[in-house]
């Protein structure tokens, strides 16, 4: 199996717990918080250990935060290569309330990073990656960082003969896909940024994303659709992956399951559409776990069996944009 890197430049310590009845003004007493490294290219690392294969997670980190993470990604035994920074790693929380079973999700912005550390980040990459390698980088910037680090990012990939994989939002998704990545796994919201218009509608899903894809440099888009699944789009061709119904617990780390299914099947060298397949599967599979918990490899070789044997491609599904 080919190389697999991860890159996250704005890792988080994701802390969940759980409280009977949310309501201001109270001191609410709540269950023993649970940590969890967390970060887009953190958590598709440690989905790719749990379907046991290995991937090298590249992450910046920085004060006793910094630290914490680490521990915890070792205690994963997660292979894992940390660019060390003057601020500290950010803390993410999610509050489950047990009465309403309504979850409450409060993301911190990180630390700032410096041109300085963003220059060795791209250093690093030009010493560790290798033709034919993975790269996928997962998740937001650093606030003071450059909103072109992808469209770099991207263009160390290319010079390297690297596939590069990007799943962000905003400027940075922007510029990135527009110097260059091999796979793009935009939602409806990210397809429209990129796309520049203000909502897309289901119809116009296949022609825009084809329209995008023959006018820069990227090959495949995975546009994610949630709980329906997915389209997966080149310039000729467009598939259609329903999604099963299960019982959700938590949409926390789905899409960075999708993501990590989508490489790992890349790297094992599935077609296209099976690798979009086995994404949705692991994305589906995460929604089944409570709090930040990831995907199950159990959940994931159930949903991607039923998945292969129920899908008809090239079927279109019916959704409310």
């Amino acid at each position: 199996m080919k190389n697999i890197v991860t890159l996250t430049v704005n890792p988080a310590i994701d802390k969940s717990t759980t409280v009977t009845c949310i309501k201001p003004n109270s001191k609410l007493r709540c269950t023993t918080p649970i940590f969890e490294a967390g970060g887009g290219g953190i958590n598709i690392s440690r989905v790719i250990h749990e379907l046991n294969e290995i991937s090298t997670c590249l992450y910046l980190a920085g004060g006793p935060t910094g630290t914490h993470l680490h521990q915890l990604l070792e205690a994963e035994n997660i292979s894992q290569q940390m660019i060390p920074i003057l601020g500290w790693t950010r803390e993410n929380l999610a509050v489950t309330d047990t009465t309403t079973h309504q979850q409450f999700r409060f993301g911190m912005p990180g630390p700032d990073v410096s041109e300085e550390e963003c220059t060795k980040v791209l250093k690093h990459l030009e010493l560790i990656l290798s033709e034919g390698d993975y790269l996928v980088a997962s998740g937001s910037l650093s606030p003071k960082m450059s909103v072109d680090f992808f469209a770099k990012v991207a263009t160390i990939a290319k010079s390297k003969k690297v596939k590069f994989i990007l799943d962000s939002s905003g400027e940075p998704l922007v510029y990135g896909a527009k110097a260059g990545v091999f796979l793009l796994k935009p939602n409806l919201g990210e397809l429209s940024r990129l796309c520049g218009v203000d909502a897309i509608h289901f119809s116009e899903i296949e022609t825009l994303a084809q329209n995008f894809l023959r006018n820069n440099p990227c090959e495949v888009m995975v546009v994610s659709l949630g709980p329906q699944g997915a389209v997966m789009v080149t310039k000729n061709t467009v598939d259609y992956i329903a999604a099963p119904i299960v019982l959700q617990q938590s949409t926390i780390g789905a899409g960075d399951s999708m993501v990590a299914g989508m490489i790992l099947g890349l790297a094992q060298g599935k077609s296209l559409v099976e690798m979009a397949k086995y994404g949705v599967a692991c994305g589906t599979a995460a929604t089944m776990t409570p709090g930040t918990q990831l995907c199950r490899k159990k959940d994931v070789d159930a949903l991607y069996k039923w998945i292969t044997e129920n899908s008809k491609e090239n079927t279109k599904i019916n959704i409310n944009t």
